[in-house]
C-alpha cells in the first residue's frame, strides 16, 4: 500500500512539474515571437498622486500655428535589489506569463486615473515615441527636438534670448516647453507668437507646479521655481527626451548637435550634463560640499540632456535604503535627508543621485557648458581653446553688468539681432568689435573662443539659406 502511494505522490510531482515548465515554455514561445507577446501603452509609474499649480492652469499655443510606444513582458534578472514588486510595468520576473495578466490589469487601474497636470497642458500635441524594449537601450530620438526652461521673476527678457538662440542656427523642428510664473504668461505669447518661424517652433506655456505636499519647500529651494526641473520627467509623460536648459543659456551652434548625443549614451545613460570645473584647485564641489557630488568635481546642471522614458523606468540606488527607488519615489527624501547640507539647491540633488548611479550620467565636454568659472581666473576648458565654445552659460549674472563685458557682449548680439537680417554684417562682425574691447579681462584675453564656433555656424546656416533650406 505504501508503495502504491510512494508511486502516486511521484507521479503526481512529476505532473506538477510537468504543467510548469509546458507553462514556461509557453510563455518563452511568446517572447521569442516578433512582434509576439503581450504589448501595451508604457507608463510611468512614479507620477506624484497629487500637484499644486501656482496660479491658473492655462497653456499658450504655438509659434505661427499652432503615443507612447509599446514593450512587452520579457525577462530581467531578480534579485535583492530588483525583487518582483520594483520591476516596471513592461518586465516580468520569472513567472512572465502569469505576472503579466496581473500588471496588466494593475496598469490599467493607474491609467485610469490620470494626471491632474495633463489638463494644464490639454494643447500639447508634441508627442515621442518611447522605446519597444526597456529603457536600457540606444535612443532613436523623434524628429522634434523638445526644449524646457523654467522661468520666475525678471527673467522674461533673458529667456526669450535663449530661445532666439536656439531659434537662429538649429535645423529641426523645435518643441519649446515653457514653465513660467503665470504674470510671465501673456507676455511670452505677445513675444513668441510674433517670431517669424512658423511651422519650425511651437510651444507650450505651464504654470509652476510642484508635488502638493512639499510644494513651499520645492519653491524655496535655492531660487523660486529653480526645482522645477526635478519635476519635468514626472510632469511631460508623453515626451520620451529632452533638453533642459537654464535661462541664461545661450546656443553658438544648432541645438541638434546637442541632441545627437542621446545617440551616444550606453545601455545605462539617462543624462547628460557637464563637469562643474576643469581645475580642481577652483573646484566648489571638492572644497565645500557637506554632501556626495559627482566624479572629482560634480557636475552643473544649467545644461542638462535627458532621456526621460529612461529616468521614469529606472531604479536608482541611494544612501536611504537598501531598496531602489524611482525618480518619482526618492527626490523628496533626498531632500529631507539633505536640505541642511546643500547650497545649490536642485543641482545638488542631481549630484548626489549621480554619486550613487554614476553609470547613469553622460558627462559631456565643457564648451557645451562654458561659464565664466572657464576663464576669470584663466582659460581652464581646452576643448573651447581648440574648437570654440558650442553653448555659453552666463551664471552669476554677467549678461547684465560690467563684470565680464565678454559674456555680455556675446548676449546683446543675440538679443539686437532681427530675425532675416545678415547674420555676418548684423550679428557677427558687430560682436568681434565689441569683443575686441574687453581683452584688458582674463575672459577678454581669450575672446576667440567665443566666437570660433559662432562663425561656423554662421557660415553653415548660410549655406544652408543659399541651397534653400
Amino acid at each position: 500500500m505504501r508503495r502504491f502511494a510512494r508511486v502516486a505522490l511521484l507521479c503526481l510531482g512529476c505532473g506538477v512539474c510537468s504543467l510548469l515548465y509546458g507553462f514556461s515554455q509557453l510563455a518563452l514561445s511568446l517572447e521569442q515571437e516578433p512582434g509576439g507577446g503581450r504589448e501595451r501603452q508604457a507608463r510611468d509609474p512614479a507620477a506624484p498622486g497629487a500637484w499644486r499649480q501656482s496660479g491658473g492652469g492655462r497653456a499658450a499655443g504655438s509659434v505661427g500655428r499652432g503615443k507612447a510606444g509599446a514593450g512587452r513582458c520579457k525577462n530581467l534578472s531578480v534579485s535583492f535589489w530588483n525583487s518582483y514588486w520594483m520591476l516596471p510595468s513592461d518586465v516580468c520576473g520569472m513567472n512572465c506569463f502569469w505576472e503579466a495578466a496581473f500588471r496588466e490589469e494593475a496598469g490599467n487601474t493607474a491609467e485610469e486615473k490620470g494626471h491632474p497636470l495633463q489638463m494644464a497642458a490639454s494643447n500639447y500635441n508634441g508627442s515621442a515615441s518611447e522605446p519597444a524594449e526597456y529603457g536600457y537601450m540606444k535612443t532613436h530620438p523623434s524628429e522634434k527636438m523638445h526644449l524646457a526652461v523654467v522661468a520666475c521673476g525678471e527673467r522674461l527678457e533673458e529667456t526669450v534670448t535663449m530661445l532666439r538662440s536656439a531659434i537662429i542656427f538649429s535645423i529641426r523642428p523645435l518643441q519649446f516647453h515653457i514653465f513660467a510664473e503665470d504674470q510671465l504668461h501673456e507676455s511670452f505669447k505677445d513675444i513668441l507668437d510674433n517670431f517669424p518661424y512658423e511651422g519650425k517652433v511651437n510651444y507650450t506655456l505651464y504654470p509652476i507646479t510642484f508635488p502638493n505636499e512639499s510644494a513651499a519647500e520645492w519653491k524655496k529651494l535655492f531660487k523660486p521655481c529653480a526645482s522645477q526641473r526635478l519635476f519635468l520627467p514626472l510632469i511631460l509623460k508623453n515626451v520620451d527626451s529632452l533638453l533642459y536648459v537654464d535661462t541664461d543659456i545661450l546656443f553658438l551652434r544648432p541645438v541638434d548637435d546637442i541632441w545627437s548625443f542621446l545617440g551616444k549614451f550606453n545601455s545605462t545613460q539617462v543624462a547628460a550634463m557637464a563637469p562643474e570645473h576643469e581645475e580642481p584647485r577652483i573646484g566648489w564641489y571638492n572644497r565645500f560640499a557637506r554632501h556626495p557630488y559627482y566624479g572629482v568635481t560634480g557636475v552643473n546642471s544649467g545644461v542638462m540632456l535627458m532621456n526621460m522614458t529612461r529616468i521614469r523606468r529606472k531604479y536608482f540606488k541611494n544612501d536611504m535604503t537598501p531598496v531602489r527607488l524611482q525618480w518619482g519615489e526618492i527626490l523628496m527624501p533626498l531632500l529631507k535627508k539633505y536640505k541642511l547640507n546643500i547650497t545649490w539647491g536642485d543641482q545638488d540633488l542631481l549630484n548626489i543621485m549621480f554619486f550613487h548611479n554614476p553609470e547613469s550620467l553622460y558627462v559631456f565636454p565643457c564648451q557645451w557648458n562654458y561659464r565664466p568659472d572657464h576663464c576669470i581666473y584663466g582659460s581652464n576648458c581646452k576643448e573651447a581653446e581648440e574648437e570654440g565654445i558650442f553653448i555659453l552659460h552666463g551664471n552669476r549674472g554677467v549678461y547684465h553688468d560690467d563684470k565680464q563685458p565678454t559674456f555680455r557682449a556675446v548676449y546683446e548680439a543675440i538679443k539686437n539681432y532681427s530675425f532675416g537680417d545678415d547674420l555676418f554684417h548684423s550679428l557677427l562682425q558687430p560682436l568681434e568689435l565689441e569683443l575686441q574691447k574687453t581683452t584688458h579681462t582674463y575672459c577678454g584675453k581669450v575672446y576667440k573662443v567665443f566666437v570660433k564656433q559662432l562663425t561656423k555656424s554662421v557660415r553653415d546656416l548660410s549655406v544652408r539659406r543659399a541651397k534653400g533650406r
